[in-house]
């Protein structure tokens, strides 16, 4: 994967000081293009040799797009550039590193809250609240199911994780009751 971060690095580079003031925006219509791009029969049809960049634009860009929300221009010269010099399977990786230049450049930081029931718009207030005070930054917090946890949360943040799941002290229990 060392490779496929090295090829994304100098488009996110580019990417994120070309939209400048536009990076939310910029960092929506990048993720959508990044889960498209991480379709197997997608990239299998890319690759195929009887596929012009022409085809594979198309059909990128019609998945992509929806009647109520089209791609912007920047995103389909972006998503051409990257057709062109075949580098659709790193999009994923561009994707990412872009949202981590666009937190940088904000002060924010990703968090992921893992948990085995739906949250609803106060609860994930109060995570995202105590999560802030327990990292000390500000985190734009995304929320996974994960029913394996059998109740509580996980919250991975950067390459920090804070585990305060019942499956996890079950664990811890476990843990205590052989040592």
């Amino acid at each position: 994967m060392a490779e496929l971060a090295t090829i994304a690095r100098p488009y996110a580079d580019a990417l994120f000081k070309a939209q400048g003031s536009d990076l939310n925006a910029a960092a929506l219509w990048l993720d959508r293009l990044a889960a498209v791009a991480q379709n197997a029969q997608l990239l299998q049809f890319a690759d195929s040799p009887k596929a012009n960049v022409d085809q594979v634009f198309d059909v990128m860009a019609g998945v992509a797009s929806n009647a109520n929300d089209p791609l912007p221009e920047a995103a389909r010269n972006f998503l051409r550039l990257v057709i062109e010099n075949g580098r659709l399977s790193a999009l994923p990786e561009i994707a990412s590193q872009f949202r981590s230049l666009k937190n940088a450049a904000g002060g924010t930081t990703d968090a992921i809250v893992f948990s085995a029931f739906p949250m609803d718009e106060q609860a994930l207030a109060e995570v995202a609240v105590a999560l802030e005070q327990r990292f000390g930054r500000k985190l734009g917090i995304k929320v996974e199911l994960d029913p394996s946890l059998i109740g509580g949360i996980r919250a991975v943040v950067g390459d920090e994780v804070l585990d305060t799941s019942v499956k996890a002290r079950l664990e811890q229990m476990k843990m205590a009751l052989i040592a």
